[in-house]
C-alpha cells in the first residue's frame, strides 16, 4: 500500500477557528504533513489569510474582506462555533503565517483571486522567504494566476483545483477537462475530488504529464479509493481520521 502526504485543509477547524494560527498549531500537534490555507487581499492590497469572500457574522465587522484595509481588519477577533471556539483568534498575513509556521511544516497556499494582481503581490512576498520554497506548493483555481506565480517565482512548485462536477458531466470530461486546464496553467498537479477520481481518470491525467491530489477527503471510502489509486497527497477535513487510517496501511 502506498504512503500518501497529508494535509490538514485550513488546519483543524474542529478545535480552532479555521484560517487561523492556533488552528494550524494544532495540525503541527496532530502530525499533519501541511497545512492549507487561503489567501485574499484586503482593500489596500495585503494579502491576509481567509476563506470566504464575506467575514464571518459573529465578528464585529460585516461585508466582504475587500471593502476593508488591513488596519480595520488587524485586531477582529475570528470566532468559531461550539467547541472551537478560542478567544484571541485574529486574521493573520500571509507574511505572519510564513514566519510563524515556516520551517515547522509545509505550507499548500490557495490563491483565491480573482484580482489579477494578486498572484505578483503574493509572489512578492513569496520571493522573500525563498528558503522556505521546498515546503511550499501554490494553488487556485485561476490558471492565469499560477502562470504568474510561476513566471515570478521560477521553481515553486504549483497545483490547479478543480471544481465538483456539474451533474452533466462523466468522468470522460473530468479527465479531459482537468488534465488540459492543469496543463494551461503549467501545473505540476491538479486536485480532484474523490467522486471524481477512477483507474481511467488517473492513467488519462497522468498520460499527459500531470499528477493527481485529491482533496475533501473525510471518510474511509474516499480514504480506501485514493489507496488503490496510488494518489500521492489529499487535503482533508478530518485530520485525525487520516492520521489513524495512514497508520493501519
Amino acid at each position: 500500500m502506498p504512503y500518501f502526504e497529508i494535509v490538514a485543509h485550513r488546519g483543524v477547524p474542529t478545535e480552532a477557528p479555521e484560517n487561523t494560527i492556533p488552528s494550524f498549531e494544532r495540525a503541527i500537534d496532530l502530525g499533519a504533513d501541511a497545512v492549507e490555507l487561503d489567501v485574499r487581499l484586503t482593500r489596500d492590497r495585503v494579502p491576509v489569510v481567509y476563506h470566504y469572500f464575506y467575514l464571518d457574522e459573529a465578528t464585529p465587522l460585516s461585508g466582504p474582506i475587500f471593502d476593508y484595509t488591513y488596519d480595520q481588519l488587524r485586531d477582529v477577533e475570528v470566532l468559531g462555533t461550539g467547541g472551537n471556539s478560542i478567544k484571541g483568534c485574529r486574521i493573520s498575513t500571509l507574511g505572519e503565517i510564513l514566519e510563524t509556521l515556516g520551517g515547522r511544516i509545509d505550507l499548500e497556499i490557495e490563491i483565491k483571486g480573482p484580482e489579477p494582481e494578486s498572484s505578483g503581490i503574493i509572489g512578492s512576498i513569496l520571493l522573500d522567504y525563498k528558503h522556505l520554497w521546498p515546503s511550499i506548493g501554490i494553488t487556485s483555481y485561476e490558471p492565469a494566476l499560477l502562470l504568474d506565480i510561476k513566471q515570478l517565482c521560477s521553481g515553486l512548485p504549483t497545483d490547479l483545483l478543480f471544481p465538483r462536477s456539474e451533474e452533466w458531466m462523466g468522468l470522460d470530461v473530468v479527465a479531459y477537462a482537468s488534465a488540459h486546464r492543469a496543463r494551461l496553467a503549467g501545473a505540476r498537479a491538479v486536485h480532484l475530488h474523490p467522486s471524481q477520481l477512477s483507474p481511467e481518470v488517473v492513467s488519462t491525467v497522468r498520460s499527459h504529464g500531470v499528477d493527481i491530489h485529491a482533496w475533501d477527503v473525510n471518510d474511509e471510502e474516499s480514504l480506501n479509493r485514493i489507496v488503490k489509486l496510488g494518489i500521492p497527497k489529499i487535503c482533508t477535513d478530518e485530520l485525525q481520521r487520516a492520521l489513524d487510517f495512514r497508520r493501519l496501511i
